[in-house]
Formats: C-alpha cells, sequence, structure tokens
C-alpha cells in the first residue's frame, strides 16, 4: 500500500511539475507580448510629445518671419525706392533693410521690381549680394506677382543654402510697384532638433525633406516622385541641380526602419501638420530605450513567476511527503505497537524537528517573496522620468531643501516644525502647477476667443510671467483702482500679451534709474467703460515720436524695432478697444487701453 501511495505521490508531483511548467511558459508568452506593447506605447506618447514641441517652435518661427514682409510693404521707403529708383533712397534702403536683417535673424530681405530683378538688399554690401540678380524663373516672383503673396523652400542659387522664400506683393494706385522677399534660414532651430534622441524633418506636399535635423536627408523623398513633379523642380531650380533620391527608410505604418551602419534601427513616428502649403512634421522616436526597460521589467516578472511557482510545489512536496511519512508511521505503530515503541518516539522527534525547520523554511520563502516585491518596486521606480521647465529650478531646489529640513526635524522629534516645511512644499507645488499651466496657455497657438475676462486674473497671468524680471530690477510696482469682479470683453491670452508688452517697455525704460517705479491702474468710465493704464517714472517719450509711437519701426529706443506697440494696439483694437499714449502721473510715459465692459 504504501509503494502505491508512493507511484500515486510521484505521478502528482510530476503533474504538478508539467503544470507549472506549462504555466510559466504561457505567462512568459503573454509578458513578452505586453512589454512590446508598452514599448510602442511609451515611444507613441514620446514621439507625440516632441513632435508637437518641434511643430510649435517651428510655427513660432513662420509666425515672426511672415509679420517682416506685411510691415514692409506698407513701409514708406520701399514704395518711394520703387517708384523713383533714386540712389541715395537705394542706399538708405538697403541700410535699413541690413539692420533689420541682423536684427531679425532673416537671412536676406531683398526689393524685387516687377521685371524680377533687384533693385535693393539686405547683403548688398557682400560678394554673393542680390543686388542686379533677375528671379523671374523663381515661382515665388511670379505668383507672388499675380495673386499678392508666394512662399517656397527653395536652394538659394547664390548662396547654395537652403531656405523658405516668403513674397509679397507692395501695389500703387492698383498697380503692382515690386515685390519684397524674406529668406528664412533655419539652422538654429535644425540644431534645437538635432538635441531631440530621433530624428526631426519637415516634407512639402510632395514628401521631399525641407528641414530636418539631419543634413544628410536634405531634398531626399519619403516617396517617389512624380515625373511632372521632378520636371517641375528642375525647370525652377528648386533644389538646385541636386538629384532627388528616396531616404533609405521604410514605413510600416508607424513604425519606421533604418538601415543605418550599425544595423537595422527602429522608430516610432509622429506626424504633425505644420504652417506650410502641404507641410507635415515627421519624428522618429527610436524604439530601442523604450523597448529596453520594458524587456527589463518582464524579466522581472517572469523571474517572480517562476519562484512563486517553484515555492508552491516545494510546499506541495513538503505536505504529500508529510502525510505519506504518516500513514507509514501508522502501519508500523499498529504492527509493532510494542516492540518498536522506542523507534516510533525517535520518529515522533524527527517528525516535530522537521516540522519546525518546514516552518523555518516557510518563514523564508516569505522573506524572500517581499524582498521580491521590494526589488520589484524599485525597479518600477527608475523607470519613471520627468523634466521641469527652467522657470520652477528654484521652486523645485527650495522643495528639496524644505524636505531634507523636514527629516532632521522628524530624527530630532519636532514634527510641528516639519509639518510647516511640509506645508512650505506643498505651496511650491502648487505655484510650479500655476506657472506651468499659465506658461502652456500663454504659449499656446490658437484662434483668439472673446469673451468676459477678469482684469485681476490678467494682470496676475502677466506678472506670473515677468515677476521676476519686476523683482530683480528692483522696480516698485503698485496695482490701484478697482479690480476683483471687474470683467472687460477680450481675448484673454491677447490682453495679457498687451500688458506683459506695455510692462516690458516700462522696465526698459527704467533701467538705471534711480528709484524705478510702475504702475497698474483700473479705472470704470461710465457703466461700459474700462480704462486700464500702465505708467512708469522713466525718462517718457520723446516729442517728436508721440505722433508716430505707434507706427511700424519708429521706436525711441535705439536698439528697438518699434513693432511692439503697434502690434499691441492692433489687439485692442480686435477687442473693440483703443491703446492711447497719455500723460504719466509719475512723471515718464503712461499708456491707456480702453475696453468695452463686459
Amino acid at each position: 500500500m504504501t509503494a502505491q501511495r508512493l507511484l500515486s505521490l510521484r505521478y502528482r508531483m510530476a503533474v504538478a511539475v508539467l503544470v507549472g511548467v506549462v504555466l510559466i511558459a504561457v505567462a512568459s508568452l503573454g509578458v513578452m507580448r505586453w512589454a512590446n506593447g508598452r514599448a510602442t506605447a511609451v515611444s507613441d506618447v514620446s514621439a507625440l510629445q516632441t513632435a508637437r514641441i518641434n511643430a510649435g517652435l517651428l510655427a513660432s518661427e513662420l509666425q515672426k518671419f511672415r509679420l517682416l514682409p506685411l510691415v514692409l510693404i506698407e513701409y514708406p521707403d520701399v514704395r518711394s525706392v520703387l517708384e523713383r529708383e533714386s540712389p541715395d533712397d537705394i542706399a538708405f534702403l538697403n541700410g535699413k533693410l541690413e539692420l533689420l536683417a541682423n536684427r531679425t535673424d532673416a537671412a536676406v530681405i531683398y526689393v524685387l521690381r516687377p521685371d524680377g530683378r533687384t533693385i535693393a538688399a539686405s547683403n548688398w554690401r557682400r560678394k554673393d549680394s542680390f543686388v542686379g540678380h533677375d528671379w523671374r524663373f523663381r515661382s515665388y516672383f511670379s505668383e507672388a506677382l499675380r495673386t499678392g503673396s508666394a512662399e517656397l523652400f527653395a536652394l538659394g542659387m547664390v548662396s547654395s543654402r537652403p531656405g523658405l522664400y516668403i513674397a509679397r506683393r507692395i501695389d500703387h494706385d492698383g498697380q503692382p510697384l515690386g515685390v519684397i522677399v524674406v529668406k528664412v534660414e533655419f539652422d538654429r532651430l535644425e540644431t534645437a532638433w538635432a538635441r531631440h534622441v530621433g530624428p526631426t524633418f519637415v516634407t512639402d506636399r510632395d514628401g521631399v525633406v525641407i528641414i530636418t535635423s539631419r543634413p544628410e536627408w536634405r531634398f531626399r523623398a519619403v516617396k517617389q516622385l512624380t515625373p511632372e513633379k521632378l520636371s517641375s523642380a528642375n525647370k525652377s531650380l528648386q533644389f538646385g541641380r541636386l538629384p532627388i533620391h528616396p531616404i533609405d527608410l521604410s514605413f510600416e505604418g508607424a513604425t519606421v526602419r533604418e538601415q543605418a551602419s550599425r544595423g537595422e534601427v527602429s522608430y516610432r513616428a509622429a506626424s504633425l501638420p505644420v504652417p506650410l502649403a502641404g507641410g507635415k512634421l515627421n519624428f522618429l522616436q527610436p524604439l530601442a530605450p523604450a523597448a529596453a526597460s520594458a524587456t527589463a521589467s518582464a524579466r522581472l516578472a517572469i523571474l517572480a513567476g517562476v519562484i512563486l511557482v517553484a515555492g508552491v510545489l516545494g510546499i506541495m512536496f513538503r505536505v504529500r511527503e508529510k502525510v505519506l511519512l504518516q500513514v507509514m508511521a501508522r502501519e508500523m505503530l499498529e504492527s509493532e505497537v510494542t516492540l518498536r515503541t522506542a523507534e516510533l518516539t525517535e520518529v515522533n522527534r524527527q517528525l516535530i524537528k522537521e516540522s519546525r525547520e518546514r516552518e523555518q523554511a516557510d518563514r523564508s520563502l516569505r522573506a524572500a517573496r517581499e524582498e521580491l516585491a521590494q526589488a520589484n518596486r524599485l525597479g518600477s521606480i527608475g523607470q519613471i522620468t520627468a523634466g521641469v521647465a527652467h522657470e520652477i529650478n528654484q521652486p523645485v531646489a527650495a522643495i528639496r531643501t524644505f524636505a531634507e529640513n523636514a527629516a532632521q526635524f522628524l530624527d530630532r522629534d519636532l514634527p510641528e516644525r516639519a509639518r510647516a516645511n511640509l506645508s512650505l512644499i506643498v505651496d511650491l507645488t502648487a505655484r510650479i502647477g500655476t506657472i506651468t499651466a499659465e506658461l502652456r496657455s500663454f504659449a499656446r497657438r490658437r484662434t483668439p476667443l472673446m469673451s468676459a475676462v477678469e482684469v485681476s486674473a490678467a494682470i496676475d497671468g502677466s506678472l506670473l510671467l515677468i515677476g521676476d524680471r519686476i523683482r530683480s530690477q528692483g522696480v516698485i510696482l503698485d496695482r490701484l483702482g478697482p479690480q476683483e469682479g471687474i470683467h472687460v470683453l477680450a481675448d484673454r491670452v491677447g490682453l495679457e500679451q498687451v500688458l506683459i508688452n506695455l510692462l516690458q517697455n516700462g522696465l526698459e525704460a527704467l533701467e538705471g534709474q534711480p528709484e524705478p517705479h510702475l504702475r497698474i491702474r483700473v479705472q470704470l468710465e461710465g457703466e461700459q467703460g474700462v480704462l486700464l493704464e500702465v505708467s512708469d517714472n522713466g525718462p517718457g517719450v520723446p516729442p517728436d515720436l508721440v505722433d508716430q509711437i505707434f507706427t511700424p519701426f519708429v521706436t525711441g529706443r535705439p536698439d528697438g524695432l518699434g513693432l511692439g506697440l503697434g502690434i499691441a494696439r492692433d489687439i485692442a483694437r480686435e477687442f473693440g478697444g483703443e491703446l492711447l499714449i497719455v500723460r504719466s502721473v509719475l512723471g515718464g510715459a503712461a499708456f491707456r487701453l480702453c475696453l468695452r465692459r463686459a
């Protein structure tokens, strides 16, 4: 009977081991599939976030440079040169364009006559000057002359440098006088993109790479171009005489594979439209880092499963062994109760010893499982990454200092002081959240939304962004008049932009002043009007510039462009309000923003 029980025990143990192996194999397969899916999901999120950041940088650059030709077509000196072509006027305009190009980082700004020949250019001093060159063959010239505006990304025929050409037609009495062109190069933007772990590139409507963090990909295509497109590009010399070859990339949905010198590299792609004609920004996130992290977690989970199954099988074996020994002991006791009393006592003693050993083994197993769980938690913590903007470095440093002090207070049995430090940490984290939310709202590109905006909230948001500069300059800031509960009809972000512009102008005027002073005053005008006035005690606006202060390129500072106040007034007028220069009670300059009450 004992032999039969032993065979039955061995059979059951073999079945249990087989079931455990199958469970581990199935679980391992499922965990590895989860790891692959997790790596793909993490890479997709990272790729989309980076693509949004890079697309925002590009959109910001384009928005800045597209403003230049719109302003320059109204510039009187440009029209004067096109109408009279006076040598003195041309020389003056060359100098003005050169100064404007240097201050705005534009590659070249130049003016074309209706016949396509350059009459003035910002690079007039250089050997590769555009002055005198004929650009009739460029499509941006003919299209701007025909429709009023045009844009083209192309390789420069003189400089051999790629860039975006933004062209606007200049009219007089319904007749075209010429075309103003701004060339934009994206070297700094491409350098910023190159700091990311994966490549970033922008393609035009035909799939040709025009802006990229990989210079060797420029003017190569992500798909085969049609003969018509190749013929058009060669005719207009859009890409010079460079052959347009496909990039060595294979696309499988959102997965992209590159045959590199170190072997095949896999990426997850994120694509977003950009404000270029048919343009699309692509970011390729390397899949290897996320895959390695997910695989490590999967292996740790599989190891935990193996240890757990092994522990269960060990317990089952010990339990079955105990049962068998008890049965054998009873059979021996029944047949030899008298003769084997001493031996039975020894067996009982051994059973007690083995029971204690089994209890010790159980405790050791539970401790091992707890250690494994702790290691798993620490491994998961190692996967967490975070980044903060430059503006919150000081709050983060303060949080660390308060946390370290709180630990010391706890060690010294000072819980109240530790609780005070923890309260400060809560306040600092709330401030970080407020700053990052305000920065995201202010930087995001979106359509203005007219609504009821609380004046105090707009002022608080503006001061939140430039408050550090006010404090660092030692400027005294006063806020006067009713503010809480006063609402105006405006766009929140646009109103903050106007306020920040006025405050920055005041701060620049106060540089070097012995007792710098700024004042923000809110005043109700009747039942429908609200006046918001920003004044300073600086040198004020020169009298000869008061009537022209809102005119583009008119400024009282030697290093200013003279565009900020004009833009601020335009934003105010979009709200149905007005921006005026008034007399300052502080002795400097004062600007009054007139708004409608909501």
